[in-house]
């Protein structure tokens, strides 16, 4: 922003060139000395915060970040989600957070209590993804509760089915007389197709 300096100086220094220089030179400073607060204030808050704030952050709660595979809105979603993993803990709890961490609706918490089993499906590609959804689920889940993962496919699976029939002929008998090599050990003939 021009003009940091000189509007607040009496009219007549704006025709001094030093002043004029110095405006400019203080007044980009001042930019980003405005930049550098206003990024400080977003690096409080995980959602607006900064490269280096997310990786001190991760650094603090002992993740391990691959910045080449992971994209930094992965990183804040994992960070908020080791944050808000405290008990108490339910199964609707579960729910939201996959659904904050993966997305509604791509994963579907089911608890069988008689038998103690947790089962989560999700349809999910990242590994990086599976694997925080694997460690809030084991954070999350009684020690007594066992965790069954279900994958769920986007897309549908078509089975065809088919009926083939075809031939063979044996070129050697079990009866000493075939010479191994000599020819192959069986010849097939015309596939037909029955159904």
């Amino acid at each position: 922003m021009p003009d940091r300096i000189l509007v607040q100086l009496p009219d007549y220094y704006r025709e001094i060139v030093d002043f004029v220089e110095l405006d400019a030179t203080e007044s980009a400073e001042l930019d980003l000395l405005q930049a550098s607060a206003e990024q400080l204030f977003n690096d409080q808050f995980v959602d607006e915060a900064g490269l280096q704030a997310i990786k001190r952050r991760e650094q603090m709660l002992g993740i391990q970040a691959d910045s080449a595979t992971e994209s930094l809105e992965f990183r804040r979603r994992r960070i908020l989600n080791r944050y808000q993993t405290k008990p108490p803990f339910t199964v609707r709890y579960l729910q939201q957070q996959l659904d904050m961490l993966v997305g509604v609706g791509m994963t579907v918490v089911t608890l069988d209590a008689a038998a103690f089993v947790l089962v989560v499906t999700a349809n999910i590609d990242e590994a990086a993804v599976f694997k925080e959804v694997l460690r809030t689920v084991e954070t999350i889940k009684p020690a007594n509760v066992v965790y069954q993962q279900n994958t769920s496919l986007e897309n549908p699976i078509e089975l065809v089915e088919s009926i083939k029939r075809q031939e063979v002929t044996w070129n050697y008998k079990l009866n000493g007389t075939w010479q191994l090599g000599a020819k192959t050990f069986a010849t097939l003939g015309t596939e037909v197709v029955i159904k």
